[in-house]
């Protein structure tokens, strides 16, 4: 598989844990990687840091994703950066451990937004360019939750769910233009998000064990390179979900 020398890499939500993982694996792979935060400045200029370590070019921008004005300025500022978006990781992702009694409608629509309108807004903003030079790839991160309910709540469950639906419309509808849309569905992989979760036991899983964010980073890499696999979920779960 050829490696992605010359190739514009934007990781929403990728100043830690699966997104940063994922940026510093695309460099490696000969990616120049734009990294999405909303929040923590200094993260995102860590992971710039160690990408510029490796001899690629870095750059950070902070935007909120589930805003539509945000994220139209967030791709401009890349590409006067770098220059056009040929990989998109749609990875920006919030949880709120909640039971269904538990979950207010603010929750709800914020939990939805965040995770699932935010792969919306982001794709619809760089798929035009995406069609007209003739490549492009789009990883969406899901997760098991989307398969077997997971350990968080229905309203992760029901956007990350949502997120696999939409990988499959993309993949159909832009499978002629070059690009390939594809999803990963991890599970409890060793993060801060994952830790902070008094639900997610490493009991759960069959392995034993929480999974690294390599694990994932390897799978983004791979679909990166790939020029056959469109509209697939990749399980990365260690036997959580099996097809």
């Amino acid at each position: 598989m050829p490696d992605l020398k010359n190739r514009v890499a934007l990781v929403t939500g990728g100043s830690r844990g699966i997104g940063a993982g994922i940026a510093v694996a695309l460099a490696r792979a000969g990616a120049e990687v734009a990294i999405n935060y909303r929040k923590r400045a200094d993260s995102a200029e860590a992971v710039c840091a160690e990408i510029v370590e490796l001899g690629r070019k870095s750059f950070h921008v902070k935007a909120d994703v589930s805003v539509a004005a945000e994220v139209e300025r967030m791709v401009a500022e890349v590409e006067a950066n770098l220059g056009p978006v040929d990989i998109l990781i749609n990875n920006a992702g919030i949880a709120q451990p909640r039971k269904l009694e538990e979950i207010t409608e603010l929750e709800w629509d914020e939990v939805l937004t965040v995770n699932l309108k935010s792969v919306f807004l982001v794709t619809q903003a760089v798929i035009g360019g995406m069609r007209k030079r003739g490549w492009g790839r789009i990883i969406n991160i899901s997760s098991v939750a989307a398969q077997t309910g997971g350990a968080v709540g229905p309203h992760y469950a029901a956007s990350k769910a949502g997120m696999i639906g939409l990988t499959h419309s993309c993949a159909l509808n832009y499978v002629r233009d070059g690009i390939t849309v594809n999803a990963i569905a991890p599970a409890l992989i060793e993060t801060e998000m994952v830790t902070s979760n008094m639900n997610a036991e490493p009991s759960l899983i069959p392995m034993g064990h929480f999974g690294s964010v390599d694990d994932v980073a390897s799978v983004a890499v791979m679909l990166a390179m790939n020029d056959y696999m469109t509209g697939q979920t990749v399980s990365v779960n260690g036997g959580w979900y099996m097809t």
